[in-house]
């Protein structure tokens, strides 16, 4: 008991501890910003905003005691997350509702997105309030008294997050965090291609390795093949990269020519130059979805659970890798390096995970698959039911090479490694320990 307490008082002083000025992080101030959208206002309020996030939220009853517990429940929630977050405690609240890899199935991934609850929406008002002094409005809709209005924009998901920006609708579909929704938004409100007009800006241009990307050169921001660039661009923001120079010594540089589109897969040498120059929206919007699938992709925060349900055949080839790590660091160039050599292979699709981007996660990981995420690993994992198998790493100092990297990820392909032989295998060990346990039985009856 008196640990418990010591526990509570620890949470109240780290809760309470003021920051130097300057790096005060901001909490709820408890101020409504979020309006409730119905189809009376939700005109008037879209003309309000450049950009409008819009929460589709179960329905709350009015009685005024179940709103009462409504909002307690959220800011319990909420003020659980942060003391967890400054202990650093990370097993999941419910974990039931963690199983990022169980996502194959939509009811599951709704459940997981909302494995905060009802806090979503405390979450919500607290990113309104950092984002107070830009042109972003944030709305609720409630899913039974805007039945009619949720249908029109298409809102089929309780616990969704969905972004107006003009006439695109864009589902969130990251982790439901104060942090990553507004670096998403700040990016979902920044023009859809970004001018390269000097040597340094090509320097930091080639520096973007982990996101798809693309490149074009066009004579003016006048131009109708730019207006075609731009518009493509809107479809794929903020989640792939458009840049545009109208700039020839910057254009020589990257071996441009005018009207000329480059397509840079993620973590690859060389880029590929899309046929056919000059391009309508709709053939550079067709190109980029065929490519969308890179041979090397890094799951970000942002959109892990579409990355996840964009799986080959029910299953991903994962690898774990801490860029920061001296070995995860040298992993990573050998896995870039399986890539290169593989990247026209379409069946190949290898997930990338830093560890550091889903602290969160790390136990959860190690106790599903059980595997050490202070090491480099690569494992098949079905989405269905968060099987898996692990490649053989000896140890840090003994690193698979390209050569054999490339030769245990054929044999994943080809089916010779899959999950199904682990459940067999489960499966034996326990018929085992079953016919152990009655051989002990017998003697013990003699």
């Amino acid at each position: 008991m008196k640990r418990t307490h010591l526990f509570i008082v620890g949470i109240y002083f780290l809760s309470s501890c003021r920051a130097e000025e300057g790096l005060n992080f901001p909490t709820y101030d408890g101020k409504d910003r979020v309006v409730s959208l119905s189809e009376k206002n939700f005109k008037q309020v879209l003309k309000k905003y450049d950009l409008l996030c819009l929460y589709y939220h179960e329905p709350v009853s009015s009685d005024k005691v179940t709103q009462k517990q409504f909002q307690l429940k959220e800011i319990v929630l909420e003020h659980w997350q942060i003391s967890q977050w400054w202990l650093h405690f990370q097993t999941p609240r419910e974990e039931g509702k963690m199983k990022l890899l169980e996502l194959s199935e939509s009811a599951d991934g709704a459940a997981w997105k909302r494995w905060g609850g009802n806090s979503n929406t405390h979450r919500i008002q607290l990113v309104a309030q950092v984002l107070e002094h830009k042109a972003i409005g944030f709305v609720m809709v409630d899913a039974k008294k805007e039945a009619k209005l949720a249908k029109k924009l298409g809102f089929d998901e309780e616990g969704s997050l969905y972004i107006l920006k003009g006439d695109r609708t864009i589902e969130f579909d990251g982790e439901f965090a104060a942090d990553v929704l507004v670096e998403f938004l700040l990016d979902l409100i920044e023009d859809p291609v970004e001018i390269i007009s000097s040597k340094l800006e090509v320097q930091a241009f080639e520096r973007i390795e982990d996101y798809i990307k693309l490149i074009g050169f066009f004579k003016s921001e006048d131009s109708e093949y730019y207006k075609a660039f731009e518009e493509a661009a809107e479809h794929f923001q903020p989640y792939i990269k458009f840049f545009a120079t109208f700039d020839k010594g910057v254009a020589k540089k990257l071996s441009l020519k005018m009207n000329e589109v480059d397509f840079y897969e993620p973590f690859m040498d060389e880029p590929i130059a899309i046929p056919n120059k000059p391009y309508t929206e709709e053939e550079l919007v067709e190109f980029v979805k065929e490519h969308q699938r890179p041979t090397l992709r890094r799951l970000r925060p942002e959109e892990m659970f579409e990355t996840w349900e964009d799986d080959l055949n029910g299953i991903h080839i994962v690898a774990f890798a801490e860029k920061s790590d001296p070995d995860g660091y040298e992993f990573l160039e050998i896995l870039k390096q399986v890539a290169r050599d593989n990247t026209d292979n379409p069946d190949l699709s290898i997930l990338w995970i830093d560890p550091d981007d889903f602290p969160l996660l790390v136990a959860y990981w190690e106790k599903t698959f059980k595997i050490d995420l202070f090491r480099p690993q690569i494992g098949v994992v079905n989405v269905t039911d968060a099987d898996s198998v692990w490649m053989e790493i000896p140890d840090d100092d003994d690193l698979p090479t390209a050569e054999e990297l490339e030769d245990w990820i054929e044999d994943v392909l080809s089916g010779k490694i899959n999950t199904e032989d682990d459940d067999e295998d489960d499966d034996d060990d326990d018929n085992s320990d079953e016919e152990d346990n009655d051989d002990s039985d017998d003697d013990d009856d003699e």
